[in-house]
C-alpha cells in the first residue's frame, strides 16, 4: 500500500512527489510520457524564478530531483480510479496499485487546428502559450487563432511584444466580452481577418514561415507571412478519469480546496486539471508543493 500515487509527471506532479516524499511518504509517479510534460515542447523556460533555461532542461532538472527523496516513476497507462473504503486502486494496462491518496496532475490538451505540420512544428513557432513563448516572437508578425476571451486576451497581450498581430477568426463576429472587443478594436498592430480559418502552414528551414487562411464562405486561399502561430480555439482538461468522483464543474476541471483535495477524501487536483485562472509552470509547483505537504502531514 503506498502513501501517494501522483498521476502526471509535469511540473505539479513531480513537485508533489519531492514535498511527499522528502516528508516521508512513500511515492509512485505514473505517467506514459517523458517527465516534464508541456516544458518537453517548450524551447526555453525564461518565467520560472531562477531557471532560464530550455523546457526540456529544466524538466530532466525537476524530475532529478523529485526522485531524490524514494519517490519512484513508472511508464504506465491508467485505466482507472476506485475508492475502496479508506484508500484507492488505481488500475493500469498492467497492474493495479493501492494507495492511500490520489493525486490527479494530469493537465490538459489543446484543441488543434488539425492542419498538417502543426503537430511537427510546435515549438518551432507553434506555440499554444503566448505568455510563455511570445518573447521569442519580438519585432515579428505572428497569428493568432480564435475568437473567444482566451484569443483575444493573448492577442493584445502579443501586441506589446510583437510587430503585428494577425487575429483569425472563423465566425464574422468575436464570441468575447466587450471590454476585449473594444482593445482589439483600438489596438492599432492587431488586424483582424474575419470568416477565416487555418488551411495550411508554410514551412522553412522546420521553422514556421507563414499560414495560408481559407474563406470560410468562398474558400479563397490566402497567404499570410507570420513567424509564429497561437492557437487558442480552446482546453480539454484530462479529467476523464475523475469523472464518476463528480470532482469536476461543467467545464470538466477539477475542483478543489486550498490543501488541493475534491470532496472525495483522498482525492487530490493539482496543476493545469484543476479549475484555476493562471496556468503556467509556477503556479502549478505551488500546487503541487500544497499538496504533497498536506499529504504528508495527514500520514504523521
Amino acid at each position: 500500500m503506498l502513501d501517494v500515487v501522483v498521476i502526471g509527471a509535469g511540473p505539479a506532479g513531480m513537485t508533489c512527489a519531492l514535498y511527499a516524499s522528502r516528508a516521508g511518504a512513500s511515492v509512485m509517479i505514473l505517467d506514459k510520457g517523458a517527465p516534464g510534460g508541456k516544458m518537453n515542447l517548450t524551447a526555453s523556460i525564461e518565467n520560472y524564478p531562477g531557471a532560464d533555461m530550455k523546457g526540456p532542461q529544466l524538466a530532466y532538472a525537476m524530475y532529478e530531483q523529485s526522485m531524490k527523496f524514494g519517490a519512484k516513476m513508472d511508464y504506465k497507462e491508467i485505466v482507472s480510479i476506485e475508492k475502496k473504503d479508506d484508500y484507492f486502486v488505481v488500475k493500469t494496462n498492467k497492474e493495479e496499485i493501492e494507495t492511500k491518496n490520489v493525486v490527479l496532475a494530469s493537465g490538459t490538451k489543446e484543441r488543434l487546428m488539425n492542419i498538417e505540420l502543426e503537430e511537427e512544428l510546435t515549438g518551432r513557432g507553434v506555440s499554444y502559450c503566448a505568455v510563455c513563448d511570445g518573447p521569442f516572437f519580438k519585432n515579428k508578425d505572428v497569428a493568432v487563432v480564435g475568437g473567444g476571451n482566451s484569443a483575444l486576451e493573448e492577442s493584445l497581450y502579443l501586441s506589446t511584444i510583437v510587430n503585428k498581430v494577425h487575429l483569425i477568426v472563423r465566425r464574422d463576429v468575436f464570441r468575447a466580452d466587450e471590454y476585449f472587443v473594444n482593445k482589439i478594436n483600438e489596438c492599432e498592430n492587431i488586424e483582424v481577418h474575419f470568416l477565416k480559418k487555418p488551411h495550411k502552414i508554410i514551412e522553412e528551414n522546420k521553422k514556421v514561415a507563414g499560414l495560408v487562411v481559407e474563406d470560410s464562405q468562398t474558400q479563397e486561399l490566402t497567404t499570410i507571412n507570420v513567424q509564429g502561430i497561437f492557437p487558442f480555439i480552446g482546453l480539454d482538461p484530462l479529467s476523464e478519469l475523475v469523472k464518476s468522483f463528480d470532482v469536476t464543474n461543467e467545464q470538466g476541471y477539477v475542483l478543489v480546496d486550498e490543501n488541493m483535495e475534491t470532496t472525495v477524501k483522498g482525492l487530490f487536483a493539482i496543476g493545469d486539471v484543476r479549475d484555476k485562472t493562471l496556468r503556467q509552470v509556477v503556479t502549478a509547483t505551488n500546487d503541487g508543493a500544497i499538496a504533497g505537504q498536506y499529504i504528508a502531514s495527514q500520514l504523521r
